[in-house]
């Protein structure tokens, strides 16, 4: 392996669009998991309607290698109970800009439901802006960290602490 590779990602389900069906999908995701298992590397892992069919590939991933996995959850949309089962089982719950919409109940509930050093901060600067008609830029992690803090009834600082705590666990 290239001692520069760190990571496997970004890598998942997507079933918004269906570019491809849905067992091909799973297939290949599997094959990758594989090839971060056998490289001892962490996952960066995609999820687009496809809560059911991420956990289930993730927790069956963890329960072959008999261990925790290493990973992160990218711009995480799923809920608390998702967040938490994936939490335990050694993933990384990343929030980006859509935790700061009301409308997103998961990611919110989720949000509060983590213990800190289980979660991370994102931008996926372009897309997830704060409205259709703008761009996200890095600048939007103050305003998720921000409110994390809000959500966790906690300070801004104090989700900065935690988010080190958690980086340092890859």
């Amino acid at each position: 392996a290239d001692p520069t590779t760190h990571a496997v990602g970004e890598i998942g389900l997507d079933y918004f669009r269906n570019l491809s069906p849905p067992e091909a999908q799973r297939e290949a995701f599997d094959r990758q998991l594989a090839l971060a298992a056998r490289r001892g590397l962490p996952v960066l892992v995609h999820d687009r309607d496809a809560h059911d069919g991420v956990t289930a590939a993730l927790l069956a991933w963890t329960g072959r290698q008999g261990r925790v996995g290493r990973g992160v959850m990218h711009a995480f949309s799923g809920d608390a109970a998702m967040a938490r089962a994936l939490a335990a089982s050694g993933f990384l719950i990343s929030f980006a800009l859509p935790v700061t919409f009301h409308s997103a109940a998961g990611p919110r509930a989720a949000a509060g439901a983590l213990k800190d050093g289980q979660f991370l901060v994102e931008t996926d600067a372009p897309y997830l802006g704060p409205d259709r008609a703008r761009r996200n830029e890095p600048t939007t992690a103050l305003r998720v960290a921000a409110e994390l803090a809000r959500l966790r009834d906690t300070t801004p600082e104090q989700i900065v602490e935690a988010i080190s705590r958690s980086y340092a666990l890859l």
